[in-house]
């Protein structure tokens, strides 16, 4: 058997963060009645905070932003496209979305099933930018914890994907070799690209079907495609 270590990627790929985030934003608008402060549409928050979200998310990928701020200031900025300054507030929704969401436990379809079979053949583990309490309190709610046997965070490592360092790391935890691993995510060049270019054969994970140019190992569309390659 050529590989023994499996390496996941945790949000989109098998926690569903889209669908989880949405049901959280969608919590925290009625909670502090949004719609009283200005914010008619619901759904059109939620678009703009997830446009605001992105672009701090590439700040913090790359130290321009602390975890503290990007918590507060995706919601401050979404409150501001609606015209609502209120720091306080910010902060306030900024906790709770922490609070609530990484309790949501909605995965992809077969993301148990898979995970059952490969459980006994390989050892499993997990890779992610997300902050260490957070994912460690989605893996748990989901009853993923089970499953792996290290769970490397970029927060606890000091490093964050497509950094070659975060592999190197979840590498040595995992008493892994590059060549007898396997890393499974649904960012082409964060997860795909990073990996195979540290020597890490990749299995993209795109449900969406994007179309693209790069030469991956492996390209999936359902989790449970994986049972056929492994």
């Amino acid at each position: 058997m050529r590989y023994r270590h499996i390496f996941f990627d945790l949000d989109r790929t098998l926690w569903d963060f889209e669908t989880n985030s949405h049901a959280t934003l969608l919590e925290i608008c009625n909670a502090y009645d949004l719609n009283a402060k200005g914010v008619l549409d619901y759904d059109e928050f939620i678009k703009k905070y997830k446009i605001q979200n992105e672009k701090l998310w590439d700040l913090y990928k790359i130290d321009k932003i602390s975890q503290k701020d990007l918590r507060r200031e995706r919601f401050q900025r979404t409150l501001l496209d609606f015209g609502i300054n209120d720091f306080k507030l910010s902060e306030e929704i900024g906790e709770k979305y922490i609070e609530v969401c990484p309790r949501k436990d909605r995965l992809f379809p077969y993301t148990f099933k898979m995970l059952d079979y490969l459980k006994n053949k390989y050892t499993l583990h997990i890779i992610t930018n997300g902050f260490d309490r957070t994912q460690h309190i989605k893996l748990e709610y989901s009853n993923l914890k089970p499953f792996f046997t290290q769970i490397i965070t970029s927060e606890k490592t000091g490093y964050k994907k497509p950094n070659p360092k975060i592999f190197e790391h979840a590498l040595d935890l995992a008493n892994a070799k590059n060549n007898e691993s396997i890393y499974i995510g649904d960012d082409l060049v964060v997860d795909i690209l990073a990996c195979q270019n540290f020597g890490i054969d990749g299995i993209y994970f795109n449900p969406e079907k994007k179309i693209h140019n790069e030469n991956v190992r492996f390209e999936i569309s359902c989790l449970s495609q994986i049972m056929d390659i492994l």
